[in-house]
């Protein structure tokens, strides 16, 4: 009986270090032509020029999956159109100019060649004093046109509900032409266009664009957003 044991414990450990010895099944290494490629295709990205979207919520793709959000669908559109170009989102929910102006110089750290600026309407909806708002949105400005005096920028305009009164929401509504004409930059008089106050393209809550919604934003984006694209050779 003992014998038995001992022939099954050797026959056991014989099996185990032959495996072991064994090991998985040797991988081909790539070819030259293969790292090569590799390579290559790892420099073309690195050459891409970036378009940076920094935002609150609008842009962030409030309870949306990421590829729903506007400059998702942006970045589909210039793979498939050939644009050498790659989308960052830097959106987050709840963002004000404020609290924008003290994150930029984090985002920077990605400098874009493009940064659309949607910023502002938290501001509004706070009813936060207006002169702080024009303040906080050129400090924003100033930062990106520091890392890259070459910068295109694009303004996107916004607008609050009336209840805040007449005065405020012109006033509101004059900060983002100002700012856009005072650097040189592309205004997108509404982002939300076509959108806002439409429950067939807002979410339950009416105030954020549900999937369809993100279309006609990435519509209205594109348009302005076009003439500032350099075609390339897709890759």
């Amino acid at each position: 009986m003992a014998e038995n044991i001992k022939k099954t414990l050797v026959f056991l450990i014989t099996c185990t270090l032959v495996m072991a010895c064994s090991g998985p099944k040797e991988e081909r290494s790539p070819s030259d032509e293969q790292k090569g490629e590799t390579a290559e295709a790892a420099v073309a990205q690195d050459q891409r020029k970036t378009i940076v979207f920094f935002g609150n919520s609008i842009t962030a793709g409030y309870q949306l999956d990421m590829d729903q959000a506007f400059p998702a669908i942006i970045q589909q559109w210039l793979d498939s159109l050939g644009y050498n170009y790659r989308v960052v989102n830097a959106g987050l929910s709840g963002e004000t100019t404020a609290s924008g102006r003290n994150r930029i110089e984090w985002v920077l750290r990605t400098v874009p060649d493009i940064f659309v600026l949607e910023l502002g309407a938290n501001d509004g909806l706070r009813g936060l004093p207006l002169e702080e708002t024009p303040k906080n949105l050129q400090a924003i400005v100033d930062a990106v046109v520091n890392k890259n005096p070459d910068v295109k920028i694009i303004i996107t305009g916004m607008e609050v509900p009336p209840n805040l009164g007449q005065e405020y929401t012109k006033d509101f509504r004059n900060i983002f032409p100002a700012i856009a004409e005072k650097n040189d930059a592309i205004l997108i008089p509404f982002l939300l266009e076509g959108v806002a106050g439409d429950p067939e393209l807002n979410l339950s809550d009416g105030i954020h664009p549900n999937p369809e919604g993100h279309i006609l934003l990435a519509q209205t984006v594109w348009k302005y957003l076009l003439p500032l694209l350099e075609k390339r050779e897709a890759l």
